[in-house]
């Protein structure tokens, strides 16, 4: 029977495996019943082994991706690294019939068609997540059903000064969305006069997003919404990367029941149409 059970655990390896998330999710995923961490890879490992929590086992380590997959033939590869890393890791994977989840921000529109059709064409599965967070899915949804009421938007998102992007991919998914949603541009008020050059922020069809980067912070974003004599807002704020956890784990599970590209955690969450 434990023979049986172990056959039907889903293997993943962690492609980033060292970085913050990357250790995150791999300790995470391992406790799951129906997980099973067999590889990992990053680009600044030194070891040959990674050993997992409580030193239940250890697994294949190495910063070369093509070995680890090779080795260890797992159904999902989840990447939490940089997006040239992870269009390189997509295509390995994915060529190999493997099922890929990717927690990376900054993939262009190219990147993703891309991989919808490497995704197609090899039968399996791509998630791209922007966000692994319930709350900012949850707040998107909201951001689309307001984007119809309001003829002004701003965005700000803050995160840890480490972040490499700026602003964020989850952000401009944020700004994208919310202008599809109301079907044109939102008015974007000019400044007389800008005293201090980008203090208005970037903006993508009139809506500004302002980026801020503060030790100290993991990760928020606010959606501030104007209208006459009103104005909305929009906020989810992440304590810690455990809110991430809840997500990734839906994902790889997800992900091996569809074919092409999947893109963003509210595809499987049946929030419904608004």
């Amino acid at each position: 029977m434990f023979q049986d059970r172990a056959m039907k655990l889903l293997t993943v390896v962690v492609h980033g495996a060292l970085g913050k998330m990357g250790r995150e999710v791999a300790d995470t995923l391992c406790r799951d019943p129906q997980l099973e961490v067999v590889g990992a890879v990053d680009l600044r490992a030194t070891e040959k082994q990674l050993v997992l929590p409580n030193a239940s086992k250890s697994v294949l380590l190495s910063p070369d991706l093509k070995l680890v997959l090779n080795s260890c033939r797992p159904q999902v590869l989840v990447d939490f690294t940089v997006a040239e890393a992870a269009m390189s890791a997509a295509r390995i994977a994915i060529g190999q019939k493997i099922n890929v989840v990717i927690g990376t921000s900054g993939l262009s529109s190219g990147n993703l068609m891309e991989i919808e059709e490497l995704a197609k064409a090899n039968k399996v599965g791509a998630m791209v997540v922007p966000n692994f967070a319930i709350g900012a899915v949850l707040l998107l949804h909201l951001a689309k059903a307001a984007a119809k009421f309001f003829d002004n938007a701003e965005i700000i998102e803050l995160h840890h000064q480490d972040k490499v992007d700026a602003p964020s991919g989850t952000a401009l998914a944020t700004a994208q969305a919310m202008i599809k949603a109301r079907g044109k541009a939102f008015d974007y008020p000019l400044t007389g006069e800008e005293k201090l050059s980008g203090s208005r922020g970037g903006q993508i069809d009139g809506v500004a997003i302002h980026s801020v980067r503060l030790p100290g912070i993991v990760a928020s974003q606010e959606v501030i919404f104007g209208g006459q004599g009103q104005t909305l807002s929009l906020r989810h704020d992440v304590i810690s990367r455990e809110c991430y956890i809840p997500g990734v784990i839906l994902s790889v599970k997800e992900v091996i029941k569809r074919q092409g590209l999947v893109y963003g955690l509210d595809a499987v969450l049946n929030l419904g149409e608004l």
